[in-house]
């Protein structure tokens, strides 16, 4: 397994997203990925699966020290004393003293940026999390944030893939030192059916998947892909072993078009 570093956070290149997995299921599907080689498990208490997540970790036969384990609090719960008992929740969901990462699932106007990355901090100062970071954050935001942090900042999570370009957050990720991961890295599907991901996958005996998710490497970032599949979650893996030439990563690039985001919303910020 590859590993990213950032402000101090040493965090697997590749991991598994689990929205929209669900109970046995959802169990299953965190233990093989983690018996299959993944190191890093995604969830969310939105997601309502942190239970079976923590099952499937422990299911996996792993050492706790070799699963790095995300979760995020909902922007109904960023205000202090609401992040901190939402953070005490997911933990017992998750059955775990600590997660490796906890981040703030979006941004919430109503609620003073300021408070809740102190709170945010605080929940790493008392050993409720090893590392913190932010998600759906745009280059303002992840400005003020940074200004406000009393603890590093290692992650920001996004929604990216060839049809949306990220370059301006992801430039102002590098600034601040953060790592960015990269959530719905296939678009559900949609650029499979481009030609030009076609054309390069054949090119390497690999799927357009692969190549998607190939290409958020090269770019530096840390894909989270979800499948429910054994196949999928080990042919997800096979993306070390090709390097996609500056060319291909051009027109892959070249893919990105208005209108390309998947995750929109009315509480969303307003984006780069």
């Amino acid at each position: 397994m590859d590993y990213v570093t950032a402000n101090g956070a040493t965090i697997p290149a590749i991991g598994l997203g689990t929205w929209g997995l669900k109970g046995r299921s959802c169990a299953r599907t965190v233990e093989q990925a983690l018996r299959a080689g993944y190191k890093l498990v995604d969830t969310a208490e939105v997601y309502e699966n942190e239970r079976e997540v923590g099952d499937g970790i422990r299911g996996s036969g792993l050492r706790r020290s070799e699963v790095f384990v995300t979760t995020k609090i909902w922007p109904d719960h960023l205000a202090p004393h609401e992040l901190e008992r939402a953070t005490k929740a997911s933990l017992a969901r998750l059955r775990l003293s600590e997660v490796d990462l906890l981040l703030i699932h979006w941004p919430n106007p109503r609620i003073p940026l300021s408070e809740t990355i102190g709170a945010l901090c605080k929940m790493k100062k008392v050993g409720f999390a090893r590392h913190v970071g932010v998600s759906n954050f745009t280059v303002a935001l992840l400005d003020e944030a940074v200004k406000h942090a009393t603890e590093p900042l290692v992650v920001n999570q996004i929604e990216w893939h060839p049809h949306l370009d990220q370059t301006k957050v992801v430039e102002a990720c590098r600034r601040h030192g953060m790592a960015v991961t990269a959530f719905s890295p296939m678009a559900r599907g949609a650029v499979f059916s481009e030609q030009v991901m076609r054309a390069v996958a054949a090119a390497h005996g690999k799927s357009p998947a692969q190549v998607s998710l190939r290409f958020i490497v090269q770019e530096g970032g840390v894909p989270i892909p979800r499948a429910a599949r054994l196949d999928l979650l080990t042919e997800n893996l096979e993306i070390f072993d090709f390097v996609l030439s500056d060319a291909e990563m051009a027109a892959i690039r070249g893919l990105a078009r208005p209108g390309g985001r998947i995750v929109d919303w009315s509480g969303a910020p307003k984006w780069d």
